[in-house]
């Protein structure tokens, strides 16, 4: 760590207790925690949380807060993403993950770099309105990370990988799933239900394919995972955001 860090993790000992950061402080030791194997291609893995692919959306009260605003707003939800992408396709971009660029992969953000992105209002207004309202208003949402639209396009897949760490955690919402996709979580298969909410821990390996003949829409949302506490939060945005400095890194 930096003497900026140390100076932010100190403080936030005094804040919380001096055993606050203890996991954090584990997993930045020199040679990591012990995983799954199907988590060796994250970079961090917190200690005490639970190694396990997929979960419960309604589990966690705040997440299911959030599961539960988007499933009773799909049709608003699906029908103003339909109208955008059929008129308004410069709004979305080829997404960009920290492995790869995908053309077949496309994005429309609500929410990205620590913030809303205030443009995305008009094209997506009642989607980007929960996002702000429940995953920003009550601190679900990990702001090292992001929200978006993600849309395979017909014939598309992404490749088995791990992300890069497990405290925070995937909502995948189904706004519109033709037949023949999926999504692999540490080697199991499972199918998006359309106007339903799925949850994993995408520091296990996953892939994902739309073999049909239209275009895959979910929407994405990182959350914290919920076994982290509130301290921990703080420290690993201080964490991370340092590492990006360091790494010249805009996110």
């Amino acid at each position: 760590m930096t003497p900026s860090t140390d100076e932010r993790f100190a403080a936030i000992r005094d804040e919380f207790g001096p055993d606050s950061l203890a996991r954090v402080e584990e997993m930045i030791a020199p040679g990591g925690m012990p995983r799954h194997p199907l988590q060796a291609g994250a970079k961090w893995i917190l200690p005490g949380i639970s190694q396990k692919p997929w979960h419960d959306p309604r589990s966690d009260p705040g997440i299911a807060s959030l599961a539960d605003a988007l499933e009773g707003a799909h049709a608003s939800i699906a029908s103003e993403h339909e109208s955008a992408w059929r008129t308004n396709r410069t709004a979305f971009s080829d997404y960009e993950h920290y492995l790869t660029r995908q053309d077949d992969w496309q994005s429309l953000h609500l929410y990205r770099d620590g913030a809303l992105i205030e443009d995305s209002a008009s094209a997506a207004p009642t989607a980007y309105g929960i996002i702000e309202d429940v995953a920003v208003g009550n601190e679900l949402i990990c702001p090292l990370l992001e929200s978006h639209f993600s849309t395979l396009l017909p014939g598309s897949r992404i490749a088995p990988h791990c992300d890069l760490w497990n405290f925070s955690i995937n909502l995948h919402f189904a706004v519109d799933i033709p037949d023949d996709c999926d999504l692999t979580v540490a080697g199991e298969t499972r199918t998006w239900e359309e106007g339903r909410c799925l949850l994993f821990d995408y520091s296990f390996e996953h892939s994902a394919q739309n073999r049909g003949t239209r275009p895959r829409t979910c929407l994405l949302v990182d959350l914290w995972h919920p076994e982290t506490t509130i301290p921990e939060r703080q420290a690993l945005t201080v964490l991370v955001t340092r590492v990006r400095q360091l790494m010249g890194e805009g996110r």
